[in-house]
């Protein structure tokens, strides 16, 4: 049986903005749209922009493994190489990291790549990728 798909609805200020990073610099394939929002295929997922200025934005962070996290955030585990692929390709396209890419938990259980990063909107994003699958949920 296939794993089952999430479905996220999120606050954007633009959607034009929207439709540059997430179809543009993401390269996620644009779905249904109206002039309120934008559905996008992101990585299998259905991810749906809303368009909501008051709404959007990260203003909380949490400490984990000495970063300051986004506490509002999302995004996928990647296979590694394809993880490296993408922190090589938002660092060539002068992608401002709020968490740079670099390896968290280094040598204890859940040891995981990672890295966040903003939408123009300020919703907080993260990339992540494990050497092995059942790592995802270690203790």
């Amino acid at each position: 049986m296939p794993r089952p798909r999430f479905h996220l609805a999120f606050p954007v200020r633009d959607l034009a903005e929207a439709r540059a990073f997430y179809g543009g610099l993401l390269s996620c394939p644009e779905g249904r749209s109206s002039g309120q929002w934008i559905d996008f295929d992101f990585y299998g997922h259905q991810i749906v922009a809303h368009l909501a200025p008051q709404e959007a934005g990260h203003r909380s962070t949490n400490a984990v493994d000495g970063e300051d996290v986004p506490v509002r955030h999302f995004g996928v585990i990647l296979p590694m190489k394809d993880w490296r692929a993408l922190a090589d390709r938002l660092e060539r396209a002068g992608v401002q990291f709020v968490i740079p890419p670099q390896i968290r938990f280094q040598g204890q259980p859940g040891e995981q790549a990672t890295l966040f990063f903003l939408d123009p909107s300020g919703n907080a994003l993260e990339f992540k990728a494990f050497a092995r699958d059942e790592m995802v949920f270690a203790r």
